[in-house]
């Protein structure tokens, strides 16, 4: 037991030791003003610094290397490229020998066809106009290449002369014809200018009483709005009671049995037997059409008197908005003078209160001895 006792108090012992060390070390570096001043261990960074420099260094070599290899790599390149141009360079030369010598134009098959002898050598197209080798198929005598061309010729310049006389007298004849048509378009083309001038008077004082009519009919209309919406509301509610009557009493919720007759409605239109609707029906859809187009014409002109209305009330709440903003705008300055004259009291106030501070409350300064109790120790 004495021996452990012993062991453990040695370790103690050097523990203690170590602690006291390291304890000297940190005061060291705590009270040294450059270290305190910087902030940082400058140990560490030194330490950090050479090691930068032993990795840019090696890096460095590795580049220089790899700059060498580079180099190297590069002249071998440029070698194998003049060797492989000097290679091509002899093949593209003995190629061109070997065209000159075997390969001539005189030894190929087609040769024939780009002899430059070839016209002195050939025969003749033809030798008169009755060759037996001026066939159809031949393609060797055309239009116009006879041998008595000098006397055609001369027939067909008579020939064209005859016909130019002709041209020149026909085109007088039309140009006495387009004169006195143009007269004649003239004189219509007048009357019809008065007549649409008459026409477009007409036109004027009509719109003029229609424009009046349309006044007269739009005062009496507005009257009849108000009736009109009632009367409206008035056959809303009925047609609402109407369907709601119809559907408690239609085929559909009272279960009818004559409703399975078909298979969409009461009476199924079977369109391989159907013959098209009678004369009654087919009025009745063009007086419902003709009852619509009426219906839409009113609804449009009402839209455009409901338009109008929104229009006025727009303006008006415009004008009213610029109303409340010119208030509010004139509210807003009054408080921006009140604020600055709050402002105004309030920063009177802290100066005075500063001015108290200075004075009165701050006035106790500390000595030397109230600093120099600080940092006498590491903990």
């Amino acid at each position: 037991m004495s021996g452990l006792a012993q062991q453990r108090e040695q370790q103690e012992a050097a523990a203690l030791e170590r602690r006291r060390r390291r304890e000297l070390l940190r005061r060291d570096r705590i009270f040294n003003p450059r270290i305190r001043t910087i902030g940082i261990d400058k140990d560490a960074l030194d330490l950090q610094v050479k090691e930068r420099k032993m990795q840019e260094a090696a890096e460095k070599a590795q580049h220089e290397r790899f700059a060498h290899d580079m180099n190297k790599n590069d002249k071998l390149m440029c070698l194998l490229e003049e060797r492989q141009k000097n290679e091509i360079k002899d093949i593209h030369r003995a190629l061109n020998e070997f065209q000159k010598n075997f390969q001539g134009p005189e030894t190929r098959r087609e040769f024939d066809l780009n002899d430059p002898q070839a016209l002195k050598k050939d025969r003749p197209a033809r030798v008169s106009d009755d060759d037996p080798r001026c066939t159809i198929s031949g393609m060797q005598k055309f239009m116009g290449e006879d041998l008595n061309h000098d006397q055609r010729m001369k027939f067909q310049k008579e020939q064209i002369r005859e016909w130019s006389l002709q041209q020149q007298k026909d085109w007088k004849n039309a140009l006495a014809d387009q004169k006195l048509a143009d007269d004649l378009y003239d004189k219509v083309r007048i009357e019809l200018d008065r007549k649409i001038m008459e026409e477009q008077r007409k036109e004027e004082e009509s719109r003029r009483n229609v424009c009046a009519a349309t006044k007269t009919f739009n005062r009496i209309q507005a009257a009849e709005v108000d009736h009109k919406n009632e009367l409206e509301k008035a056959q809303k509610m009925k047609d609402d009671m109407d369907e709601i009557t119809c559907l408690l009493r239609g085929d559909f919720l009272s279960e009818n049995p004559d409703q399975a007759i078909g298979p969409w409605s009461k009476h199924p239109v079977l369109v391989d037997r159907w013959k098209g609707m009678n004369q009654e029906q087919l009025m009745a859809i063009r007086q419902f059409q003709k009852e619509q187009v009426l219906e839409k014409q009113r609804a449009r002109e009402q839209e455009r008197r409901r338009d109008a209305e929104w229009d006025r009330q727009r303006l008006q709440a415009a004008r009213a908005q610029l109303l409340c903003e010119r208030h509010r705008q004139r509210q807003n300055r009054l408080q921006r003078q009140d604020l600055d004259v709050r402002n105004a009291e309030l920063s009177q106030e802290q100066r005075a209160k500063n001015d108290y501070l200075k004075e009165e409350e701050y006035s106790n300064i500390p000595t030397e001895e109230f600093y120099a109790q600080f940092n006498t120790t590491t903990r």
